[in-house]
């Protein structure tokens, strides 16, 4: 995720703690989502949807952080 912020990423995961449980829940969620679908008996495909959205939303949250520290470092 985000391979041109890689370096900020690892910053930010040491120095910021929202950014770092945000990153972290993104991780847990994309388990959880990976598990649920490997499943050979998955059902609520509706929870799995959820989870997308809440992984995307996330997602866009930690992009805004990491352009907004870029453009700070710069």
């Amino acid at each position: 995720m985000f391979p041109e912020y890689r370096d900020l990423i690892s910053k930010l995961k040491q120095e910021d703690t929202h950014f770092a449980r945000l990153f972290e829940e993104h991780n847990q969620l994309d388990d959880k989502i990976t598990g649920l679908t490997n499943s050979p008996v998955t059902e609520g495909l509706e929870e799995i949807e959820e989870l997308k959205k809440q992984k995307l939303h996330l997602k866009d949250q930690l992009y805004d952080i990491l352009v907004k520290a870029d453009k700070e470092a710069k």
